[in-house]
């Protein structure tokens, strides 16, 4: 009995531990956000005087001017463009990528899926002036043609949404074939026996299924193109400019005059879209983390 209260003592102790180290990490998380958000809608004074108190008053003057000066309205249209354009791309691309090399066995197989691996170690970071430089030359060959004298591969959304699917390539066919390989065959014979084609057995089988593994894929590479500022600030020139690059922007602009209130607020602009997409996609962005961990 004794020792039984004992390992109950324990246990409780345990728990009220675990609870302290989840209640102080989340605070390390959450304070430079509301930090960020509250300084949002403070004058600069106010900020100079003090960075860590409240504001005054709520200054939405702040996001008028981050909105206006740092032309955040053209720049939020870009990112949502490219972020939407470049997620689907990657879906056309990766669900059936995946579903062909996890579900399937050919000759060079396993050399298909190892080569897609290996994007893995390749930086987005590293083939930037290569892609740069290859579309310039790409657009000076292409240019001798008078049919394709007005394309422009630089400085054009769509080809950058595209470059954007194929450097995350290698990552969401990884996630998604573990995932997909725990899928019973079971469904895909039953649906043969039925007279389903592979593409409507992926269709109508296998996506419903892998639902939460895509969802998962789509919020971090959502998270990845949102944030993404090297291979926008080489490609596109101004007025293609995604909010990153804007906000980098505004602050090279306000060098020696900074409004911190208007800076905060091209901060909250950037980070907003991305933080209500995880408040409603936790539940499903969890289950498929979880799955994929137990299943992959």
């Amino acid at each position: 009995m004794k020792r039984m209260k004992k390992n109950q003592s324990v246990i409780q102790w345990k728990n009220a531990f675990t609870r302290c180290i989840l209640i102080a990490f989340t605070v390390i998380v959450l304070l430079p956000i509301v930090w960020t958000v509250y300084t949002s809608f403070k004058t600069s004074r106010e900020f100079l005087q003090n960075p860590w108190v409240l504001p005054s008053g709520l200054h939405w003057q702040n996001y008028m001017n981050a909105l206006e000066k740092g032309n955040m309205i053209a720049y939020f249209k870009n990112s949502v463009f490219v972020t939407i354009l470049g997620l689907v791309f990657l879906m056309v691309l990766a669900v059936p990528t995946a579903y062909v090399t996890s579900r399937f066995k050919f000759r060079f197989s396993k050399a298909v899926s190892i080569l897609f691996m290996s994007g893995l170690f390749v930086s987005q970071n590293y083939i930037v002036v290569p892609i740069f430089l290859s579309l310039n030359n790409l657009q000076r060959y292409l240019n001798q043609y008078v049919v394709f004298q007005h394309v422009q591969l630089t400085n054009n959304l769509i080809i950058m949404a595209l470059i954007y699917a194929v450097c995350a390539l290698p990552f969401t066919i990884y996630l998604l074939s573990g995932f997909l390989k725990s899928i019973p065959h079971e469904y895909e014979n039953a649906a043969k026996i039925d007279g389903s084609s592979y593409v409507k057995t992926l269709i109508y089988v296998i996506i419903p299924m892998a639902k939460p593994a895509m969802i998962t894929v789509l919020l971090f590479n959502f998270m990845g193109y949102w944030n993404e500022y090297i291979m926008a600030t080489t490609l596109m020139q101004e007025e293609k400019w995604t909010l990153p690059v804007g906000l980098a922007n505004l602050m090279e602009q306000q060098k020696f005059a900074t409004d911190w209130g208007a800076m905060f607020a091209g901060m909250v602009i950037v980070m907003l879209p991305t933080m209500i997409l995880y408040t409603l996609v936790q539940r499903k962005l969890t289950e498929g983390i979880s799955m994929g961990g137990l299943k992959g």
